[in-house]
């Protein structure tokens, strides 16, 4: 396992062997807020999209920066409430662009860390954002003023670059798109890989931590991840078994029974879009006998 401490000097010590999308209409201004989750640990939104960061005595630890006017609002914010307080670490989530374009914003005082999967998504498909200085493949460390933030590659899932921030003195988790609280999955699953997303789900369930912060949506807990790892199985195990059947797609999401979830967010919306996008991987993976 490589693994890497990103110390408060800047300095990079490594160790070896060491949802459903809330859309803003154009037209509409954007919610923004900040809240804090617990400790010095808050969640910032914007409108449907959520970051957190962490605010130290040697300087902040951001996240995501979901795009540059939310990254400059949060930035105006951060110098009205901590003014002695830069920016000193961006970490993103994933390389989806709705997560973290804008990160220029704040690269003036901030090392940009990421996945190295991230990192040549992001320059490959030139998202709107600042390049990672700093990338890892399973682990790293982020310690500053005190605070912790453990980076944790849990395996491909909603990409193949998804990480999840914990920080083990508030007992808070960040994880973007792969986990979503009471709600169905984002449409048809594009970019995903499923049987391993279901494996990530497990390995986050084996972390310790009190508090889910997703990317979208209200907070939740450990059972949340639970939950959305049997709604995956459960829709898996009945589209594998039309799809073993010889069923049609259409036939497929007439037989596939999700009602259970019917008080999930984006039930409405994404259900029948979440049976077409298990149906086109089952098939893209499975081997008939012809």
């Amino acid at each position: 396992m490589k693994h890497f401490v990103v110390a408060a000097v800047a300095a990079f010590v490594l160790s070896l062997p060491g949802a459903v999308q809330a859309q803003t209409p154009a037209t509409q201004a954007p919610v923004r807020e900040i809240t804090k989750i617990a400790g010095e640990v808050y969640r910032f939104r914007n409108s449907g999209h959520y970051s957190v960061f962490a605010v130290t005595p040697a300087g902040i630890i951001a996240t995501d920066p979901i795009n540059a006017a939310a990254a400059a609002w949060l930035k105006d914010e951060m110098k009205k409430r901590w003014p002695d307080k830069a920016i000193k670490f961006v970490v993103y989530s994933h390389d989806h662009a709705d997560h973290i374009s804008g990160g220029e914003v704040w690269a003036d005082t901030a090392t940009v860390v990421a996945h190295d999967n991230a990192k040549d998504a992001i320059v490959g498909e030139k998202r709107p954002t600042a390049v990672p200085q700093v990338t890892f493949n399973e682990r790293a460390t982020i310690e500053l003023g005190g605070t912790v933030m453990e980076l944790i590659y849990v395996g491909r899932n909603h990409s193949n670059n998804s990480l999840v921030m914990r920080f083990p003195k508030e007992k808070i988790i960040f994880a973007v798109d792969f986990i979503p609280v009471k709600g169905v999955a984002f449409r048809d699953f594009p970019d995903a890989y499923l049987d391993e997303w279901i494996e990530s789900l497990r390995k986050v369930e084996a972390l310790e931590f009190d508090i889910l912060a997703p990317g979208h949506g209200p907070l939740g807990t450990k059972a949340d991840v639970t939950a959305f790892r049997n709604y995956l199985e459960d829709l898996r195990a009945q589209v594998l078994a039309a799809a073993r059947a010889g069923k049609t797609l259409e036939e497929t999401k007439k037989l596939v029974d999700l009602s259970k979830y019917k008080d999930w967010s984006g039930y409405e919306q994404m259900s029948q879009l979440n049976i077409e996008g298990v149906y086109r991987l089952v098939q893209a993976t499975r081997r008939p006998n012809q």
